[in-house]
């Protein structure tokens, strides 16, 4: 890792009960520049310790470990108010796993037979409030949601502005706020508000919820991503 100011450095926990694929994750996430592991750990009760204790940006935590497991740790995390990014690494992606985490608060979804390359963009876009699901896994979070349209609009969605509407169309499709200020030819700030009072009106608190909501009610239609990038 390149010499990056304290401030600046994403901080990291690290919580999986195999140490070799501790260390390989602590080694990749430490060898880019802008990221730092704090600490480690192997269980679900360290998770939730050492969350507490440095108030990390990033979780990257298993789902199966041997105490408390990673769905149970998210839970209590949001329960308690944890603002933390939690970043699941797994080697399941069944329909159960992902909805039960990604619903309980999870805010990204990362396969361990993935590159662990894949494993800095996936921490990097998490430390940026944007989630991040492995492509497998968003084309199950597009189906299931697609699957599911609602003949009525949902009555929060009728809470939304005309331009609001518009933002969240263009936000479940996958732009970023830069790319949506350019398409409306508004300013980057101006989308940013307009995001965050969907967030408001809709009770959510990231992107992949709003985004779900829109396509349950129909607001925008997803063909399979290509990629599992997200943007909170």
């Amino acid at each position: 890792m390149s010499a990056t100011h304290w401030a600046d450095l994403i901080r990291v926990v690290v919580v999986d009960d195999h140490p070799i694929v501790r260390a390989g994750m602590r080694t990749v996430l430490e060898d880019a520049d802008g990221i730092t592991v704090v600490a480690e750990g192997a269980s679900g009760e360290d998770a939730l310790r050492l969350t507490a204790h440095y108030r990390p940006d990033v979780l990257v935590l298993d789902v199966h470990l041997p105490d408390v497991s990673g769905l149970e740790v998210t839970r209590r995390l949001r329960a308690q108010g944890s603002t933390t990014a939690i970043l699941v690494l797994t080697a399941y992606d069944d329909r159960q796993t992902v909805f039960g985490l990604l619903e309980s608060g999870a805010t990204g979804y990362v396969l361990k037979d993935e590159a662990l390359e894949t494993l800095v963009q996936a921490v990097q876009a998490a430390a940026r409030g944007e989630s991040w699901l492995s492509p497998s896994v968003a084309r199950q979070v597009v189906r299931r949601a697609v699957g599911e349209v609602e003949e009525e609009p949902e009555p929060l969605l009728s809470s939304l502005t005309p331009r609001e509407r518009e933002v969240l169309g263009l936000l479940a499709q996958g732009f970023d706020n830069a790319a949506i200020a350019r398409r409306l030819g508004v300013t980057k700030r101006t989308v940013q508000n307009h995001v965050s009072n969907i967030y408001g009106k809709l009770d959510v608190s990231s992107r992949t919820e709003a985004a779900l909501l829109a396509i349950r009610y129909g607001l925008v239609k997803l063909p399979p991503p290509e990629d599992g990038r997200y943007e909170p």
